[in-house]
């Protein structure tokens, strides 16, 4: 009966070790500051703010903290690094009836193109889109083309062909809703979706 007891009570004392535990809150790249909410035992505290933490010490007592961002580096540095990036989009324009972009489009080409470069392996759709002026066979090429059209370009810049897919919306998907044949620039448009 005493070595039940013995191991019962090691048990009990090895179930109140806990492993340590640093929880922290980063902003996102553009400032953004999420929040999370750290459950131990019978504490629960909610932790928003930029870089606030909580600890979970090896005895099981927790401890509200705040890191700066370079403890913050030094401590999760290479688990942020291999992080893979966050969704994003982009969208450019094109002439009316064609598969050439805008003027604008073209000066924003280059940030695009930087962006993607910037992402090791990315995951990329491209959807082409048109107004509403001309037939529903008529648009479906020509949004297609317009998709094509940029699956080339990112091709060239390196980004293997197969992280690329390329679709055709037609008229289907309006980003601005017009009545047929209406012409309207914000609508002649390819969506670059990055993940």
């Amino acid at each position: 009966m005493k070595l039940f007891a013995a191991l019962a009570a090691s048990a009990l004392l090895a179930g109140c070790a806990v492993t340590p535990q640093l929880v922290t809150v980063v902003p996102a790249a553009d400032g953004h500051v999420g929040a999370v909410v750290v459950k131990h035992w019978w504490t629960e505290r909610v932790i928003d703010s930029p870089f606030g933490a909580q600890r979970i010490r090896g005895n099981g007592l927790t401890e509200t903290a705040t890191l700066t961002p370079a403890e913050v580096m030094e401590i999760f540095g290479s688990t942020l690094d291999a992080l893979p990036g966050r969704p994003t989009s982009f969208m450019l324009y094109f002439l009316e009836g064609r598969d050439e972009l805008t003027v604008e489009s073209l000066a924003e080409l280059d940030k695009v193109f930087a962006e993607l470069k910037r992402r090791p392996l990315p995951d990329i759709v491209v959807i082409g889109h048109t107004d509403t002026v001309g037939n529903l066979a008529f648009n479906d090429r020509l949004s297609l083309a317009r998709a094509e059209r940029l699956r080339e370009m990112l091709v060239g810049l390196g980004i293997p062909a197969q992280r690329i897919e390329a679709a055709g919306r037609g008229k289907r998907e309006l980003l601005v809703p017009t009545e047929d044949n209406v012409s309207e620039p914000r609508n002649r448009r390819v969506e670059i979706n990055v993940r």
